[in-house]
């Protein structure tokens, strides 16, 4: 699953800003590896979740949420 998210954080971070479409790439990412969560298809886009990118000192620098 850390590498799904790692792989969709390089296709959809833009410069130092998260993008909203990431949101949905990671919770497809994460429905593909739960395999509960994958049948639950009529919450599709309804997952609470954030994204939150980090700067290397750990240090968050920006936050893109739903729910």
């Amino acid at each position: 699953m850390n590498e799904a998210v790692l792989a969709m954080a390089k296709e959809c971070v833009d410069g130092t800003r998260p993008r909203e479409a990431m949101l949905n790439r990671v919770e497809a990412a994460i429905r593909r590896c739960d395999p509960c969560l994958s049948r639950s298809i009529h919450a599709v886009g309804r997952m609470p979740i954030a994204v939150v990118l980090v700067d290397g000192e750990g240090e968050g620098v920006d936050r893109v949420a739903r729910g």
